[in-house]
């Protein structure tokens, strides 16, 4: 397994065979007084990779759908740290799996080579995302029907 020793939630894998060994819902740590919450997420610890750009995804008008690529070499978590989306993940083979991102301890590992599409984002949704990679726009397969190709 990939999470280190400093792991504190638990790792569940959804999906069928093909991405059940690589798409993963992470359950963030959640430390909670009277003062409000606190989560955290660690590069190479509850993330498999090492922290190279993080971005965030906000403002999308009703009915806006983001993503709709792969990646090459990129691996992502990405996080709802306000409102909620669903992430819809391919592996080019038939199988798709769609997660619900609403909680601000959850975060969804996406390992390269996995079509992702986001959508039904809520107002004032907040989608934060730790990549593994620096922007590289080669990295990218923008085309679907590429995509299958590349997987076979």
């Amino acid at each position: 397994m990939f999470l280190g020793n400093h792991y504190i939630g638990y790792l569940q894998k959804y999906g069928n065979d093909n991405m059940r060994e690589s798409c993963s819902l992470v359950s963030l740590p959640k430390i909670s007084d009277v003062r409000g919450n606190l989560s955290f997420v660690e590069q190479e610890s509850h993330i498999p990779f090492k922290i190279e750009r993080t971005f965030w995804i906000y403002d999308v008008p009703g009915g806006e759908d983001r993503g709709g690529h792969a990646y090459r070499v990129t691996e992502e978590f990405i996080i709802a740290l306000s409102g909620s989306f669903d992430v819809v993940l391919d592996d080019g083979a038939g199988n798709v799996q769609t997660f619900q991102l609403n909680r601000s301890y959850y975060g969804l590992y996406v390992p390269k080579m996995i079509w992702r599409q986001m959508t039904n984002f809520s107002t004032n949704s907040v989608a934060m995302v730790l990549a593994s990679t620096r922007y590289d726009a080669r990295d990218y397969i923008r085309d679907y029907e590429e995509f299958k190709a590349l997987k076979r």
